[in-house]
Order: structure tokens, then C-alpha cells, then sequence
């Protein structure tokens, strides 16, 4: 079964990790990965380097990791700027080599200094390339419930969107956000502009006042009062701000999975701890959930 037709039967529950830094080996991470299994998720994206296929070595192992040993369809970022086709094609091969056929298509964000490779401006034009290349391969992209920071705003932003679903793009993953609310009122946007694929809703734990700020700071996502409030009462405690970020996401997948949401994307930071955590205190929301859609299936 496909990632795109799994969403029919269930509420997905995926995972996103990184590649350890360059100094370490790439099995540094299987002790991660291996806890993750537990969590049996439906797929784990890897994310890759902006910087092109010199940075992708360490991703397309992990992807093998995943997909291979611990049997968990695997999903790798492939972003398009600094990418030419020739080189986009040569990952795809070394992805299908070992059968991972499931890639997340983005732009990729912009490196000060650096000049793109021309091939892929924008995602819609990867993801329409690799669908005309590869006829195989399930396609993901991203999403921004708080609307991209370099649009002009949302109705630019949506269009962006539809040219990335009418080119080929299968499911997509959004943005990690703190306000179910703007994840809702982007979902009724996506409705009324005509984009009906599955969208999972990214959450994020955030569990320390300076990784909070510094994440919103380069995502330009908006901290809601509620979590304003916690980081000012808890961020001299270190076991309550994580208590307290953990519980906060957890809030957050239960509203979202009652509401009827195709899919929780957690980026878990390589933090397998927290994830578990997580996934305890909502895995039988998510039971609930499946048997709720497999009796208005049958």
C-alpha cells in the first residue's frame, strides 16, 4: 500500500529525524531509530543538506536504515535549488537502489553566497520532474498553515500550493505551527482553493525557551499566548519546561486527531525520549481514531 493510500485507512502517525553531524558515524543514529521503531510509525522522513548531492551520503543511509533494517518505509527530503536535474535524477537512483521510493520534494531554503543551479526555482517544478521521471515514486511536499514568510500573503501562498499539488504532489506535510486554529482556518482555505490531498499537520515539542525562539526566528511561525504564557513560568525550570512543551504538543495531536486530521508529522529533534512520550499519551487516540474510520469505511 502506498503512503497516499494509507491516509483511507488510518490517521497517520510519521516521524522526521536528521543526519548526526559530519564528525560522527552514520550509525550513531540507530540507537534513535531503533526506539523510534517502537513507536510504529508509518513512514520516517530524513532530512537533507540545502546544499545539494554533496550533502545527501548521509541521508540515503539513514534512508536504508530505515527502509531496510528496520522495515519502516523511509522518506527523504530531496530540495531542488542548489540541485541541478542530472544530479536530482542521480539521488533518485541511488534511492531506488535500495527501494526507497518515497521522497519529500522541496525548493530548500536559500544559502547566503550561494548561487542555484537553475534547474528548480520553485518546488512545483521538482516535484513535476521527478513525477515525470519517475512514475513510481510517491511525492510528498510542504505546506504553511502561518503562510510561507517569502509570500505575499496567503492567497499568493495557496497558488504556490495548487501549482505544487496539479504538478504531481501526492500528500503534504506542513509546517511545524502552535495554533490548531491556524492549521484549521489553512485547511478550509486549502478546501475552497480546489487542493484536496491528504495534509498532515507538523507539530514540533518544544521543550527550552532558546530552541523555541530560535526555531519561530527562522520559521516566522507565531508563538500563541497560551505557550507565551509557559515559557515565561517555566523556562528557569528545566523538568517543567519539558514536562510542560511535552504536554503542550500532546494537547495539540489530541485536538487535532478528535478534529478529524489526515495525519501527525512529529519532528522529533532525534530526541526518541520525547517521542515516546508523545506517542504514550496519545496512542489511544489514535487506535480510537482508525476504528472510528474503518466503521465509516466498511
Amino acid at each position: 500500500m502506498s503512503l497516499t493510500e494509507l491516509f483511507k485507512h488510518k490517521t497517520v502517525f510519521s516521524l522526521e529525524v536528521f543526519p548526526p553531524k559530519k564528525t560522527s558515524p552514520t550509525e550513531a543514529i540507530l540507537p534513535t531509530l531503533t526506539r523510534l521503531q517502537s513507536l510504529n510509525p508509518d513512514f520516517i522522513s530524513v532530512t537533507l543538506g540545502a546544499g545539494g548531492t554533496d550533502h545527501c551520503d548521509g541521508t540515503v543511509e539513514i534512508a536504508n536504515l530505515i527502509q531496510n533494517k528496520l522495515n519502516i518505509p523511509a522518506v527523504s527530503h530531496v530540495p531542488g535549488l542548489y540541485q541541478t536535474k542530472e544530479q536530482v535524477l542521480a539521488l533518485l537512483d541511488r534511492l531506488d537502489s535500495i527501494n526507497v521510493k518515497n521522497i519529500l520534494a522541496l525548493r530548500g531554503d536559500r544559502i547566503a553566497g550561494k548561487q542555484p543551479a537553475g534547474d528548480f526555482t520553485h518546488a512545483n517544478e521538482l516535484v513535476k520532474f521527478v513525477k515525470e521521471q519517475r512514475l513510481d515514486f510517491t511525492v510528498a511536499s510542504a505546506c504553511y498553515p502561518n503562510c510561507h514568510t517569502e509570500a505575499a500573503g496567503f492567497v499568493d501562498d495557496l497558488a504556490h500550493l495548487k501549482e505544487k499539488v496539479d504538478a504531481g504532489a501526492d500528500h503534504l506535510i506542513s509546517q511545524l505551527f502552535f495554533d490548531n486554529q491556524a492549521f484549521y482556518d489553512f485547511k478550509e482555505k486549502t478546501e475552497i482553493a480546489g487542493i484536496n490531498v491528504p495534509i498532515e499537520a507538523g507539530i514540533m515539542p518544544c521543550t527550552n525557551k532558546n530552541q523555541i525562539e530560535r526555531i519561530t526566528q527562522i520559521s516566522g511561525v507565531p508563538i500563541p499566548k497560551k505557550f507565551a504564557a509557559i515559557m515565561d513560568r517555566y523556562q528557569d525550570s528545566k523538568e517543567a519546561m519539558l514536562d510542560a512543551g511535552i504536554a503542550f504538543a500532546v494537547d495539540q495531536i489530541i485536538d487535532l486527531v478528535s478534529q478529524g486530521v489526515d495525519g501527525i508529522h512529529l519532528y522529533t529533534m532525534n530526541n526518541s525520549k520525547i517521542a515516546k512520550r508523545i506517542w504514550d499519551e496519545t496512542e489511544s487516540v489514535f487506535a480510537a481514531s482508525d476504528l472510528s474510520k474503518q466503521k465509516a469505511n466498511s
